[in-house]
């Protein structure tokens, strides 16, 4: 790492700040396109379980216009959450901003409610968190995977594009070997009086802004202390990426 003069880094700066300039205006462009999305009616009555009992998706948005959801990986069979989920999850504080702009935010997961309830607690957290066990939402909405269900779309891809093109972590095809996989991703739906719209979806690095406080450890000197980062060697690789051997349940750090 370079160490120069006041002067000297302020015309870095400005250099890069002319590409810093040119990524938002991508941006913009970008989540223009994205509100310019088509969008799909939901008329299946999917119910969830909650601390009020069961629900309805209606009910999910507490009287406002918009929805986003968390699709948040728990199997009922699994003890706790997915460790990278809940990397998400610790980073999502009060939600008054969102509630001020007519949006709520929720999170969804195949595990029966009291397992929710219980990681929950022990998470500290306050956001609301529902239980879509034994119901089709989440392998219609691709967030669990199991072609004997739903057809697979993993990634937006189907079985034959998959076929030819390769999951992500095994470049091989769908196997049943891989039903009932779990995946993280967002969804966000709206709402006009009593009909519910589903406006869009992302997996993958689409969320990863949302994960262990990526847009924070962006502008720092070491970044995100990921192997992959580029200049190589400019930081010592913590393994604490999605998916990494350092990736730990939130209250599991020791610092």
């Amino acid at each position: 790492m370079r160490v120069v003069t006041r002067e000297e880094w302020l015309a870095a700066r400005k250099e890069l700040l002319a590409e810093e300039k040119e990524l938002t205006r991508a941006r913009d462009r970008v989540n223009a396109e994205r509100r310019r999305l088509p969008m799909v009616r939901v008329d299946k009555p999917y119910t969830f379980d909650g601390p009020d009992g069961t629900v309805g998706l209606l009910d999910l948005f507490e009287g406002r216009k918009q929805l986003v959801m968390h699709h948040f990986m728990f199997d009922p069979e699994w003890d706790t959450a997915c460790p990278s989920c809940s990397s998400a999850a610790d980073g999502i504080a009060g939600l008054r901003q969102l509630h001020a702009r007519n949006t709520t935010l929720v999170a969804v997961s195949r595990a029966p409610y009291p397992k929710i309830a219980a990681f929950r607690e022990r998470m500290g957290w306050t956001f609301p968190w529902y239980s879509s066990y034994g119901t089709d939402f989440n392998f219609d909405f691709h967030a669990t995977l199991d072609d004997r269900v739903a057809p697979v779309l993993l990634h937006f891809r189907t079985e034959a594009e998959l076929a030819e093109k390769g999951t992500p972590w095994t470049g091989g095809g769908w196997a049943a070997s891989m039903r009932g996989t779990e995946m993280p991703g967002i969804s966000a739906f709206l709402r006009d009086g009593d009909e519910v719209f589903h406006t869009y979806s992302t997996f993958g690095r689409g969320i990863e802004e949302f994960h262990n406080g990526y847009p924070y450890l962006d502008l720092t000197a070491l970044g995100r202390q990921e192997e992959w980062e580029e200049p190589k060697g400019h930081a010592e690789p913590l393994g604490r990426q999605v998916g990494g051997p350092g990736m730990r349940l939130p209250d599991e750090y020791d610092g």
